[in-house]
């Protein structure tokens, strides 16, 4: 027992450990969303920000991007990998902004801000998300899908039990249920038999 009492005392007295890399990128986001207030023409408070000043400072953002969103002029609109070069924009792909809005929003309420009152939380700022991400998943032809719903167990139950599930042949994982669930279930019923 006292070997324990003294590898604690040593874990506690050991210095801090650094922020993860999501915790200094946080920090980074913030900062630059701070600065971005303090350059505005006029310049910004967080307590006056809205969701459109959040709007505006991500399309901003979009100068120092590195994905190529082609135009619908361009004859690469809706190609995923084209065979030449265009001179099409280059923005900032949907999945940085997403996550990007996602650690502001997080350093927001770390900073005293109100969740009710969240800039980066509305309503505005989801949407505009969601347009920019079909925008450019037709852009450049990259289908984003809904996740599938998994089915209740009884579809899985009753794979397992050899007969076939509506709209799906027993293999097919179309019902919505994974093979790996089908595969659990299967095994259970073989070891209660």
């Amino acid at each position: 027992m006292d070997s324990q009492q003294g590898g604690a005392s040593e874990l506690s007295s050991s210095p801090a450990h650094p922020p993860s890399r999501y915790e200094s990128q946080k920090r980074r986001d913030w900062n630059t969303f701070l600065q971005y207030l303090k350059n505005h023409k006029p310049p910004l408070t967080l307590s006056l920000c809205s969701g459109a000043h959040v709007i505006e400072f991500l399309k901003y953002l979009d100068q120092f991007g590195k994905t190529k969103v082609h135009v619908t002029a361009c004859p690469y609109f809706g190609h995923a990998n084209p065979p030449d070069p265009c001179s099409c924009p280059l923005k900032q792909a949907w999945g940085s902004l997403d996550a990007l809005i996602g650690r502001l929003r997080a350093a927001y309420e770390e900073n005293g801000g109100r969740r009710e009152s969240n800039p980066f939380g509305t309503r505005a700022v989801r949407i505009y998300l969601r347009e920019v991400r079909g925008g450019q998943a037709k852009a450049r032809g990259i289908p984003y899908e809904k996740k599938k719903r998994k089915r209740p167990t009884t579809t899985a139950v009753s794979a397992a039990s050899g007969t076939q599930p509506p709209g799906g042949a027993a293999g097919d994982d179309s019902s919505g249920g994974t093979t790996a669930n089908v595969g659990t279930v299967t095994a259970a019923a073989t070891t209660n038999s």
